[in-house]
């Protein structure tokens, strides 16, 4: 069973790390900073979604695994509300310029 979940770990995170890269892409190659915005912050969500999820099987205690799914919980939270802002800021730019 150990290794059963030492390899879903591994591939949990590793995903996780792959869509933070491409979180990273999508901020360097898309066109204008909306889809930047977009990009950036759907791919953070569920690579540190994913990231967590591996990460659940190796907690020490169940006060543990809910730790870390209440990081992620206010991590959405706050990336949600920051990009919210940030979009509109942008819009408001576009409407005085």
């Amino acid at each position: 069973m150990s290794v059963v979940l030492d390899l879903f770990t591994v591939l949990a995170v590793g995903l996780g790390v792959f869509f933070f890269l491409a979180g990273t892409v999508a901020l360097l190659r898309f066109p204008d900073s909306l889809s930047r915005l977009h990009g950036l912050t759907k791919a953070d969500n569920l690579g540190l979604g994913l990231v967590v999820l591996g990460l659940i099987p190796r907690a020490s205690s169940p006060l543990a695994a809910l730790k870390l799914i209440v990081l992620w919980a206010l991590v959405q939270l706050g990336s949600a509300t920051v990009a919210q802002m940030i979009g509109s800021a942008l819009r408001r730019r576009e409407e005085i310029e």
